[in-house]
């Protein structure tokens, strides 16, 4: 009877495919996943802060430009608080398409991830273009002339960068 009970069990591993056959998610492929998607909610969250309150950063910097005792001997410290302001006004009269376009980049990371951990390579390239997306707005609608915006573009590159070096180090585990 026992070896009826064995035959039946063996039976049944065979025909359980579905367990035998999937691939297990990759370690590294999952923290990142997990990251992504706390980096997504993270980001959703300042996208909507910068829009609602772009309009008091630049009521402030719009009262500071006023000043004319804003001018000092420094040119280069002229230079920055020009510059800085300019990128204020830029994010205030650009604030609903950058916002926009923040959005949908963090969607298309979030759903790109998705894909990533059910191991489907469209992910991957849907998720560079979700990181790409942001980027290509702040330089087209802001610009990175100043110095504030060439450190936040350099950051926030580097960052991109990093994520997209990592995943594609883990495209091996992706199947489809």
């Amino acid at each position: 009877m026992t070896d009826l009970n064995e035959k039946v069990e063996q039976a049944k591993d065979v025909l359980n495919l579905e367990q035998k056959d999937m691939k297990k998610l990759p370690q590294m492929l999952n923290v990142l996943t997990i990251l992504t998607y706390i980096g997504c909610a993270l980001g959703a969250i300042s996208a909507i802060w910068n829009y609602m309150s772009a309009s008091t950063a630049y009521k402030a910097y719009e009262a500071l430009g006023a000043m004319d005792n804003l001018k000092t001997e420094n040119k280069a410290l002229d230079s920055m608080l020009s510059g800085a302001t300019d990128m204020v006004r830029k994010a205030y009269e650009n604030r609903m398409m950058i916002m926009i376009l923040a959005l949908v980049g963090i969607a298309l990371c979030f759903y790109g991830a998705m894909q990533m951990r059910n191991l489907k390579k469209q992910g991957f390239l849907i998720y560079v273009v979700g990181e790409i997306l942001p980027i290509i707005s702040f330089a087209v609608f802001i610009g990175f002339g100043g110095l504030f915006g060439g450190v936040a573009m350099i950051f926030t590159t580097l960052i991109a960068v990093v994520f997209i070096i990592m995943y594609a180090t883990q495209r091996k585990a992706l199947v489809n």
